[in-house]
């Protein structure tokens, strides 16, 4: 074959193979490029392929793990929820035992209180002593205290005494008649009707039973040679606080004297003196006051020393005879008018009344507490 017939002019390509060649080139570089771009795409997605497993497969394990876990908890709380329903249970149990045991103790304290109130009732001890001047008789001289207690102790005996007594309240009124049989007759009536001016008011009568009283005696020893003292605050060593205010109280020109025995406690600021002589107590306990030798000087109180004993102690109570205590009345007029008009009824015999020794009304909305001397014929003891 000819060199024209493979189409080489001058060993050069003719032009359009030469361009038809290039674009092969050209062409085939961009599909190189293509390849090279899809291969490296290719291990790109391979390597997200391998990292979406493992992420799969580790998001696969936790959730099996999860899943472990909450049936686990599943398990935990079902167990724990027994247990609490069985607490519960347990506990409405005891609650409703106690429930139980608390109804019963407020039986047995409503029993017990009514027993406390029926003995205090009986027993009432409590009652407010006013005040009294007291007036010295004589001496009693007893052998035995004289042997016991040589000279030592000044002693006084009172006797206390409550008046037995009744709470009158508004709407009552409280007779006491001369002769104990008029009061047997007016106890018999159902009720008694009383004229005042244009009304009438019917009344009750009722006997009544007086609150319980009580008479004791009260002996009370007062020491002739010790006296206690208070605020007296420790400023020293115990020991030093000590010597001082013993040294303090063995001062005649203060009004102390020998000082037989000092207890003092530092922690209270308060102590007990005693004195060899007699006299010196005395003399302190009416200053009330003594001046002690320590630091700046200190002032402490002073007081007796003093015992006492309750003797002989009574309780009673009574039922007046000849007193009648009337209920229901209406204040149809005023206090003192109706008063008037009762004394007048219960003062007729024709009202199976007579002779009226006292009287005491008291309108609605007040109360007083009455009195009773211990006339031995209008009270009756129980």
């Amino acid at each position: 074959m000819s060199d024209t017939e493979h189409g080489k002019v001058n060993g050069e390509l003719p032009g359009e193979y030469s361009k038809t060649l290039a674009d092969a080139v050209e062409e085939l570089e961009k599909w190189r490029k293509s390849v090279e771009s899809a291969e490296t795409e290719k291990c790109s997605l391979l390597l997200e392929k391998l990292d979406t497993e493992e992420a799969k497969k580790k998001a696969q394990q936790e959730v099996t793990e999860i899943m472990k876990n909450e049936e686990q908890l599943s398990t935990t709380f079902k167990i724990k929820t027994q247990l609490i329903l069985e607490e519960i249970c347990g506990l409405d149990k005891a609650t409703q035992d106690l429930m139980k045991k608390l109804q019963h103790c407020k039986e047995q304290l409503k029993i017990k209180k009514a027993e406390t109130d029926s003995l205090q009732q009986r027993f009432k001890i409590k009652a407010q002593v006013p005040e009294k001047k007291m007036k010295f008789t004589r001496v009693e001289k007893d052998e035995l205290d004289e042997r016991e207690d040589p000279g030592h102790n000044t002693k006084a005996v009172f006797t206390i005494t409550q008046r037995p007594s009744v709470l009158l309240k508004g709407g009552q009124a409280l007779i006491t008649f001369e002769e104990e049989k008029v009061a047997e007759q007016i106890l018999r009536l159902a009720k008694c009707t009383v004229s005042c001016d244009k009304d009438k008011v019917d009344v009750k009568p009722y006997g009544i039973t007086l609150e319980p009283s009580v008479k004791f005696e009260v002996h009370i020893s007062v020491s002739k040679m010790r006296v206690d003292f208070s605020n007296a605050p420790s400023q020293l060593p115990e020991d030093r606080m000590r010597d001082r205010l013993e040294l303090s109280f063995s001062k005649p020109s203060r009004g102390g004297g020998e000082v037989e025995a000092l207890e003092y406690d530092p922690k209270t600021g308060k102590g007990r003196v005693t004195f060899v002589n007699t006299g010196v107590a005395e003399n302190l306990v009416l200053k009330q006051k003594f001046f002690v030798d320590i630091g700046n000087g200190m002032e402490v109180d002073v007081g007796p020393v003093y015992e006492y004993q309750l003797k002989k102690f009574q309780t009673f109570s009574g039922v007046p005879k000849r007193t009648v205590m009337f209920g229901g009345i209406q204040d149809v007029t005023d206090e003192e008018d109706l008063q008037d008009h009762l004394e007048i009824h219960f003062q007729k015999p024709s009202n199976y009344g007579g002779e009226v020794e006292t009287i005491k009304f008291l309108s609605a909305g007040k109360k007083m507490r009455a009195f009773f001397s211990e006339d031995s014929s209008d009270v009756e003891a129980q």
